[in-house]
């Protein structure tokens, strides 16, 4: 693993800052170094690659010599963990370039988030909490001085924070499964917020929890959450019902594919879930045909300020599920078209049985770095 770089002469922007500046338009170019594979697996959209890492490390910097950089632009050097690349950015300023290395790097971009609104009523309104690098979607949903988390995978601040700047108080949390492609942040945020932790009901949770069954009404200020049973992608997976607005659907359905029915299962249960699944996106296929369908992943990484990441239900249906009229064919496509499994998912999804207490939060975020693989796209 790269160290981060601790060198006082090394100038370093963090995640959060890069956010902002993005956020309010200022130019800048992100130069990634990292080598062609780990740029191919994940990589901050509209950046520009020089496959520099390995000449960098020897101080041979004669690839920048054709960078051209537009004189007011600031340019923000990213490799895996911010070592090599604030090198580079030294060598860039040497050279008279407004530049700098991007603190911890790719690691602790998967961490940097922005929000897009969906609006609900006069009173009521669905945040959507998006990790930019990761792809990971968790949500706020807000009405009438009270807000319900769901899927939070951020620390538990940024939820407490953005709450707080609504004047709303968090009355619950709520998982549409027992994630595997990150950790889930539930039980830090139930325990600091006094709010009750709702998780589908399993016997796979080691810890005390809320069990949600199908069919439980959530409240949150005036708005009422309905859950549906929806197994495929894991077998307590749960899908939330705003009716007239909106459906939270986890891993079941995304904007970009559908739920994988294989992880931790082997070929007869990866079969059996995969006819769930077809079952249980039947289900969602009887719903009002104009929800918004607000999934808990997008499979690529997102671009600071990039509009809501949702769908129409009666939309994403079509595309994904109406051309299969027999479940058998559903079920062959799918499992034909799996791709490789998230990083570290056996240990991701056991830290997420067991309940992830504060001491080895921070251990555990190296697990989480690296693509989103929970959706099959192409089936």
């Amino acid at each position: 693993m790269e160290p981060a770089d601790r060198s006082p002469n090394a100038a370093e922007i963090r995640p959060e800052e890069l956010v902002t500046r993005l956020q309010s338009g200022e130019p800048v170019l992100i130069l990634d170094i990292r080598p062609r594979t780990e740029r191919q697996e994940w990589a901050i959209p509209h950046s520009l690659w020089i496959d520099l890492y390995d000449a960098a490390q020897r101080g041979d910097f004669r690839l920048l010599d054709s960078l051209a950089v537009p004189p007011t632009s600031l340019v923000v050097v990213v490799c895996a963990a911010g070592r090599t690349s604030s090198r580079v950015a030294q060598e860039l300023q040497r050279r008279g370039i407004r530049a700098a290395s991007l603190a911890g790097g790719m690691r602790a971009w998967s961490l940097a988030w922005d929000i897009a609104t969906l609006p609900i009523s006069s009173t009521g309104q669905v945040l959507q909490v998006r990790r930019l690098g990761k792809g990971c979607l968790s949500y706020l949903v807000v009405d009438s001085g009270e807000a319900l988390v769901i899927d939070p995978s951020l620390q538990p601040d940024v939820y407490l924070q953005l709450a707080e700047s609504l004047g709303a108080k968090i009355v619950g949390v709520l998982e549409t499964h027992v994630h595997a492609c990150h950790v889930s942040r539930g039980r830090l945020l139930s325990e600091a917020a006094a709010a009750p932790y709702r998780i589908p009901a399993t016997d796979r949770v080691r810890f005390a929890y809320t069990p949600v069954t199908d069919g439980d009404v959530i409240t949150v200020g005036s708005l009422q959450l309905i859950a549906l049973s929806t197994p495929g992608h894991t077998w307590e997976s749960t899908c939330y019902l705003l009716p007239d607005h909106a459906l939270f659907t986890g891993d079941t359905l995304f904007t970009d594919g559908i739920g994988r029915p294989d992880l931790k299962a082997g070929g007869d249960e990866r079969a059996r879930k995969a006819r769930a699944l077809f079952d249980s996106l039947q289900r969602l296929g009887t719903l009002s045909d104009s929800l918004w369908v607000l999934p808990s992943h997008v499979g690529t990484p997102l671009a600071v300020g990039e509009p809501l990441v949702a769908g129409r239900l009666h939309e994403l249906y079509k595309r994904f599920v109406a051309p299969f009229e027999q479940p058998d064919h559903f079920v062959e496509a799918l499992l034909q078209h799996l791709p490789p499994p998230p990083p570290n998912t056996d240990q991701i999804t056991r830290a997420n049985e067991l309940g992830v207490p504060p001491s080895e939060l921070a251990s555990l975020l190296e697990l989480e770095a690296g693509p989103n693989r929970c959706a099959v796209q192409g089936a």
